[in-house]
């Protein structure tokens, strides 16, 4: 009959597409935006589609399971996955068809139906042993049910039963164990996984990978070694080896990829992560003639000359900067707009206001455009324009709430900069009443009030962002510190500040303010440690200042002097470090003018 016929090509179309490739991974990497806000799927890794077809059951078509298919479909174009799972896991019990199975796995995916998900994929498994993608799938569906034991089998066998691809699939391991929490559980089941292919280099790695992500850096470093030693020159191991070595010593890191680019000189990802590094030691001229090695090796790389043009940035050579960022326009920067940003502010410290003006007004639009007016209206600023200045961005059009609120944090950080510190706290102020919750004119408002002495304002507000955002770092930070810094309430500042620590631990001005409540509580040596730490990640003039205060009060009087002369050689109008210097050691003051 009709109904018949029909079903029998519903049926016919929904196995021709069980045979395609399912779209399991798809459901992971892009969400639909129904689903995209629910915990995320456990990972698939896949290379490439199987190229052979799976083993076919014989079983008949009959007209009872051509409906049972035809309405699981329905079902599932419908949207009723509660519907369509049971119904096609019934068929794939019936008929071991592993298309079944697998269409029933990827609706229970999609659908989070995960306990459903992993029983059809043992289906899909077992019905096509041979699978990879099937095995990946159960072995995916087990980690992500914390069943760690069961999945080991599995990965042994997809392991061993691919010796071609075995060092590339180890190197796909860790994403695929991904979904589990346990961190330290997944770097003892890749530690058996690995005793059974010591030779290989990207097993050590994968190893590596999973101790440096459970937090043991000792076994992490342990390994990338051993990876180097199975496989002499191997970049990724090198570099993951100096990440390792970055989290204790930068210094130890850059010796370390110094000493491998001399071995290994074609190495360029290597070379150009210690450069980097250079930068970061503030070992600047070493920098550069890396950076000159790449820039002849690649002169069409607009990533190098972008590298390039930033540390010259860093070392204040402006004019080395703005030939590189030309450079890289030319060439095919990957964003241009940030490439105009940068030759902007280059020209800004080359009193070069005029071709300053011209870059930043040629960003018309995207994510640089209300950067660039706010630098605009700086430059006018600068120039004694402040009406000018303000003037300009009120006549800047933007585009949605979030660039409104933008431009008003421009305006008034031009006050504040200006000097007009009650105008920009009325300004700020009377923004706020129209946007009493928004979290960056609260925050702002409260950097405002501090300025014009309106503590009660500032606890408020910042106190009001932490009910709103009690993850917001800088609220907690900022309040622990300014009543530390006026020596109140500290017990409470400590508290704050603690808070803040943990919810952004290297945050070198965070660290600079755990640092100076514990000097204000007595704790000197503790402050002394984040002190230097904070100083090392972010050489700022008040840091400096409150480093070269702890010092001193302990008796090293030399060191907190170099710190000091040190600072203000580059910030030689920070009004913090004036301050200290002129109750400690006003002769270091007289010394540097």
């Amino acid at each position: 009959m009709n109904l018949t016929r029909t079903a029998a090509l519903l049926a016919s179309l929904v196995l021709a597409s069980c045979a395609q490739p399912p779209q399991v991974s798809d459901a992971v990497t892009k969400p639909a935006p129904e689903t995209a806000a629910k915990p995320p799927l456990p990972k698939v890794v896949t290379r490439k589609p199987e190229p052979r077809e799976p083993p076919l059951p014989a079983v008949e078509l009959s007209e009872s399971l051509l409906f049972k298919i035809t309405l699981a479909e329905i079902a599932a174009q419908r949207g009723q996955p509660h519907v369509a799972v049971p119904a096609f896991l019934e068929v794939a019990r019936e008929t071991r068809d592993p298309r079944i199975a697998r269409r029933a796995t990827e609706i229970a995916w999609n659908a989070r139906f995960l306990p459903a998900a992993l029983e059809a994929a043992t289906l899909w498994l077992q019905a096509d042993p041979e699978s990879t993608r099937a095995r990946q799938t159960v072995i995916s569906l087990l980690v992500n049910q914390s069943r760690l034991d069961d999945a080991q089998p599995h990965l042994e066998k997809w392991l061993s039963g691919d010796p071609e691809n075995v060092g590339q699939n180890f190197l796909q391991l860790y994403s695929l164990l991904s979904g589990h929490q346990d961190k330290a559980a997944i770097q003892r089941l890749i530690a058996r996984l690995v005793s059974f292919h010591p030779q290989v280099p990207e097993a050590s790695l994968a190893l590596a990978q999973a101790a440096w992500n459970a937090d043991d850096v000792a076994t992490a470093l342990k390994s990338s070694r051993e990876a180097l030693r199975l496989r002499p020159g191997w970049e990724l191991a090198a570099l993951f080896q100096a990440q390792a070595l970055q989290r204790d010593s930068v210094d130890e890191a850059a010796a370390f990829l110094g000493d491998f680019v001399k071995t290994h000189p074609g190495a360029r990802d290597a070379r150009l992560n210690y450069a980097r590094l250079l930068v970061r030691a503030q070992r600047y001229p070493e920098a550069r003639k890396q950076f000159e090695i790449l820039l002849g090796e690649a002169p069409n790389n607009a990533e190098i000359a972008m590298a390039v043009a930033t540390l010259s940035m860093q070392a204040k050579d402006y004019a080395a900067a703005d030939t590189q960022l030309r450079r890289a326009l030319e060439i095919g920067a990957k964003d241009p707009d940030m490439v105009r940003m940068y030759l902007g502010q280059v020209n800004e410290e080359l009193k070069r206001d005029s071709e300053a003006l011209k870059w930043y007004s040629s960003i018309t639009h995207g994510a640089q455009f209300i950067p660039a007016q706010a630098r605009y209206a700086g430059v006018l600023a600068r120039q004694g324009r402040l009406q000018d200045a303000r003037k300009h961005l009120h006549g800047v059009n933007p585009g949605d709430v979030r660039q409104r609120m933008q431009l008003t944090l421009a305006e008034a950080g031009l006050l504040r900069e200006s000097g007009a510190y009650q105008e920009a706290f009325d300004f700020l102020g009377e923004a706020l009443s129209r946007s009493p919750d928004s979290p960056d004119l609260l925050y702002d408002h409260a950097m405002a009030a501090e300025k014009v002495n309106r503590l009660d304002v500032l606890e408020a507000n910042l106190r009001r962002l932490i009910a709103l955002q009690p993850d917001h770092a800088h609220a907690h930070n900022a309040l622990g510190y300014t009543l530390a810094d006026r020596n109140q309430r500290l017990p409470e500042a400590r508290t704050l500040i603690e808070t803040a620590h943990r919810l952004a631990p290297n945050d070198p001005y965070i660290l600079d303010s755990l640092g100076w409540v514990l000097y204000r509580l007595g704790e000197n040596e503790a402050a002394l440690g984040h002190l230097r730490r904070a100083y090392e990640m972010r050489p700022d003039g008040e840091i400096a200042a409150h480093l070269g205060e702890v010092l001193w009060i302990l008796g090293r009087r030399d060191e907190a002097q170099k710190i000091w002369t040190d600072a203000l050689r580059v910030q030689p109008k920070n009004e913090a470090l004036q301050g200290t210097i002129k109750r400690f050691a006003p002769v270091v003051l007289q010394s540097t003018q």
